[in-house]
């Protein structure tokens, strides 16, 4: 169950400036990439901003206004696993003691930052915290996205209510305020991953390891899961609609994270029907069915042979 938040008025305040934000882009919106780091940069330390080989968009040159941003510009795409630890790991040579990660369309809510890092220091003092994040809101549809807890048959999600935190089984990678200490001991990203499923498998890791994770509901982000949102009357929330890529990596690593010891059964036990019904959905029910189910049925046969890395050729 959420709870409210404790009063701790004689612990040490959390202080924005030792947070460096990292922000990783692909072909970004140059319109909402400079909102996303306007909305940011007032927030934290400095911003590491990994340019995953974009073309069509000069981010280094975009951002050059902002004194506090500096730029990583990958000449081709290693992926969203490497890209995040490459950009960790240039915040920790800065001497900085959280990162904040996010997508190039997470809009932050003003005060977010400092909302999460409160939250965390007096989390801690009741034990190791691997990350907590915030509640976010579809940008396109206005749903506020649950907070979730693994179950069986079904996961709880819970949404909470002003004060409060929840004690959840996953964060999304967005918005999630980690301590380097905790990423320095579950160690990094897979980057083997190269994209879907990466905060799943860290998450996965992190609870493994006797670390939690927290949802705070004070602390509110816009952000898109997806590239599309079609309404549905089954889910209230929608259906969130991917390319078809992006399947291959869908059901690729979710297969992957079947085979790990880490990953809690629960949850195997309750997303193999989920993998299932996303498979027939878009192998029947969205456009572009053909080039779907081939998408899927290499990740899904990749998955079984445990191969693993960028999208085959």
């Amino acid at each position: 169950m959420a709870r409210n938040a404790p009063d701790h008025g004689q612990l040490t305040a959390f202080q924005p400036q030792t947070t460096c934000a990292v922000i990783v882009t692909y072909g970004p919106d140059p319109a909402l990439l400079q909102q996303v780091v306007a909305g940011v940069v007032s927030q934290v330390g400095h911003v590491v901003v990994f340019d995953n080989g974009s073309r069509a968009v000069d981010v280094a040159g975009l951002l050059a206004g902002h004194a506090q941003v500096s730029v990583i510009a990958s000449p081709r795409n290693v992926g969203l696993g490497a890209a995040l630890n490459r950009a960790c790991e240039r915040a920790t040579a800065m001497g900085f003691l959280h990162v904040l990660l996010m997508d190039q369309d997470s809009v932050l809510a003003e005060g977010m930052v400092r909302t999460l890092g409160t939250a965390l220091v007096e989390l801690q003092q009741h034990g190791e915290v691997a990350a907590v994040g915030p509640q976010f809101r579809d940008a396109r549809s206005g749903q506020l996205a649950p907070f979730v807890r693994f179950g069986f048959p079904f996961n709880r999600k819970l949404r909470g209510g002003a004060g409060q935190r929840v004690s959840c089984d996953f964060l999304i990678t967005s918005g999630s305020l980690i301590p380097l200490t905790a990423l320095q001991r579950i160690g990094p990203m897979d980057e083997a991953l190269f994209i879907d499923n990466i905060d799943m498998d860290w998450c996965f890791r992190a609870k493994r390891a006797g670390l939690s994770l927290h949802g705070i509901c004070d602390a509110q982000m816009a952000h898109s899961i997806g590239e599309e949102l079609l309404a549905s009357r089954v889910k209230q929330d929608g259906v969130i609609v991917h390319k078809p890529f992006r399947l291959y990596f869908i059901m690729r690593n979710r297969v992957l994270l079947y085979r790990r010891h880490y990953t809690p059964r629960v949850w195997i036990a309750q997303d193999l029907p989920r993998l299932v019904l996303k498979f027939v959905g878009n192998a029947l029910f969205l456009p572009a069915r053909r080039q779907r189910l081939v998408f899927m049925c290499k990740g899904l046969r990749d998955g079984v042979l445990g191969r693993s890395g960028g999208l085959p050729g």
